[in-house]
């Protein structure tokens, strides 16, 4: 429900306030008053273009606030929470559009698209900024405005579905249907994914092979780089490494004059005097542990110099090993591990592709079977559709009856779904989350006519009409909080024109209706009286919209009975009006 909407600077409106209330507000005023500069203003907060042209003359920019009652476990609700909006019971939506002439650059978030037709504009849901497009998918589920020329939700076909399913109590049908779409749809998806990774099975299979034989017939071993690196620095300096080695024994051990015998000869002289000091005796004891330990390093190296030899065979053998393992390193390295790791994985690899062929005949199977069970569900909602389709369509012909139109055939259309792509099809209709059924309401104006759809009915009285007839059957149904009609009684009058009114005023029973009208037929009905005057202040046109007194209703429908010069008969005709409507409660 729409509680208040202020603007400021809207064409003729420098401010603007008007705060609708529960049930069947009404909206009058003279021609070019400024009664459709309001909607102009409304539509911005349900993401309309931000046209330039509706900043007021001389001023910057303008800009337009709504505040929404929003009710817990709503769709607006549902989008809202989806979209990351906070918001609890209330929703201030507010959009700021600049003029034309302000050339300061777009902040972020402003819209930019058809710049030429649109000016920049900044949208804002409860604080948070946010685009143009997210209000207008909101907008659905805040409002529906109808005219001789739109409505936002009831001519676009897109919407008929769930009309029908709401009004034959499908929702909830459809909602389990759209479940188990969803879960075919994630089978079909991983079906795709197995068959796509199956075309190219035998040429992947071959490539991961060849890299495991490569691997395999190298047989690297963790850590085998470094060790033979280090072999192969032995093997190339032999020669140098011998010489060194038995120089080192000769000199520690073995040789005359070797550093064990003098470390031996000093040690037993620090000894012998230890005797005398006994402090020294562990500077003996360290003499002689240091030649201990030189001395099987002699022996040590004693030994390695004579297992050392020049072995160019080996040397040849121990190369090609490097150059093999360096070739496989520099493309899965850089070391062994990484090496092994990847052969490991190239393993995984080949042994899923071997499966994938049992993999994809699974899911075939898995498939079909929930394709089977979801066209059964698909072809029962179908058949209540239709069921329910008949019924719709009766209850909207009596309406455009009551309406003045007792000719006209009303036909919802239950049509399989059009085909597309690869899209899944049962019995030849596209399988969607909302079944396989594509619906359309179908109106026949005139006896003898074919019936058309509703979003091509040349006349705008017609249409009119036939947007009434379908929210007064719709009325406690359709996801909108507010249903605003602008002008909809354009080109009726009397009997008829009461009967519209009527229409309007049951609607109001269920949801929250805004009527701009020129009919004093209508307006005496109304809960709620607004007027838009128009004056000039200072050689400046303003507009203003009030709310109006009991005295002053009866003026105002006075004034729209009788003309610019109201009588006394129109007077009594006002309040007898007025008076009918209050006594009918």
């Amino acid at each position: 429900m729409l509680v208040q909407l202020t603007a400021r600077n809207i064409v003729l409106f420098e401010r603007l306030t008007l705060d609708l209330q529960p049930g069947f507000n009404v909206l009058t005023g003279e021609t070019g008053a400024g009664k459709s500069m309001i909607l102009d203003a409304f539509a911005l907060v349900l993401g309309g273009r931000a046209r330039p042209d509706i900043v007021r003359a001389g001023e910057r920019e303008a800009e337009v606030e709504a505040l929404f009652e929003v009710e817990p476990g709503s769709r607006v609700a549902a989008r809202l929470e989806a979209s990351g909006l906070p918001f609890e019971r209330e929703l201030v939506v507010r959009r700021v559009v600049q003029s034309s002439g302000d050339k300061q650059a777009p902040e972020k978030g402003a819209d930019k698209s058809d710049k030429k037709a649109e000016g920049r504009s900044r949208a804002f849901v409860n604080g948070r900024l946010c685009t143009a497009a997210q209000l207008a998918e909101l907008a659905a589920d805040l409002c529906d405005v109808s005219s001789q020329h739109e409505s936002v939700s009831l001519t676009d076909p897109a919407t008929h579905i769930e009309y029908l399913d709401a009004f034959g109590k499908l929702s909830a049908a459809r909602d389990a249907l759209a479940e188990e779409v969803d879960a075919l749809g994630a089978i079909t998806k991983e079906l795709d994914a197995v068959r796509a990774a199956e075309r190219g099975r035998a040429e992947r299979e071959d490539f991961l092979a060849y890299q495991l034989r490569e691997i395999g017939e190298v047989d690297p071993q963790p850590g085998e780089e470094t060790e033979l690196e280090n072999e192969r620095g032995r093997l190339r300096h032999a020669e140098k490494i011998a010489e060194a080695t038995r120089r080192a024994a000769e000199r520690l051990y073995e040789g005359e004059g070797a550093i064990c015998d003098e470390l031996a000869r000093l040690g037993a002289d620090i000894d012998a005097v230890a005797l005398i000091d006994a402090s020294l005796g562990p500077i003996a004891r360290t003499l002689e542990s240091s030649r201990s330990e030189l001395a099987d390093a002699a022996r040590a190296l004693s030994r390695y110099a004579e297992g050392v030899e020049s072995n160019p065979a080996r040397l040849a053998e121990v190369e090609e090993r490097m150059f093999r393992l360096q070739k496989l390193l520099r493309k899965h390295g850089p070391t062994t591990t990484e090496l092994l790791l990847h052969r490991d994985s190239l393993a995984r690899d080949l042994a899923a592709l071997t499966s994938a062929s049992d993999r994809a005949a699974e899911l075939e199977a898995k498939r079909d079977a929930k394709l089977s069970l979801v066209g059964v569900s698909a072809r029962t909602l179908s058949k209540k559709r239709r069921e329910a389709a008949d019924k719709l369509a009766d209850a909207i012909g009596r309406e455009l009856a009551s309406l003045g139109m007792g000719r006209a055939r009303v036909v919802v259309d239950v049509a399989p779904s059009q085909l597309s792509g690869d899209s899944l099809s049962v019995d030849g209709a596209r399988l969607g989350r909302s079944g396989i059924d594509r619906v359309e309401f179908l109106i026949a104006p005139n006896k003898g006519e074919d019936p058309r759809p509703l979003r091509r009915i040349a006349s705008g009285g017609e249409l009119s009409r036939a947007l009434l007839a379908l929210k007064r059957v719709l009325a406690d149904r359709g996801p909108a909080g507010l249903y605003v009609f602008d002008e909809v009684d354009a080109g009726v009058g009397g009997a008829v024109a009461e009967v519209i009114g009527r229409a309007m005023a049951d609607i109001a029973r269920h949801r929250q209706v805004l009527c701009i009208t020129h009919l004093p037929q209508i307006a005496a009905l109304a809960d709620v009286h607004f007027v838009v005057d128009k004056a000039e202040t200072k050689g400046r046109t303003n507009s203003t919209v009030r709310k109006l007194r009991d005295d002053e209703r009866i003026e105002e429908v006075a004034r729209m009975i009788g003309g610019v010069k109201v009588g006394d008969a129109a007077k009594r005709a006002a309040e007898e009006m007025i008076r009918a409507r209050n006594q009918a409660g």
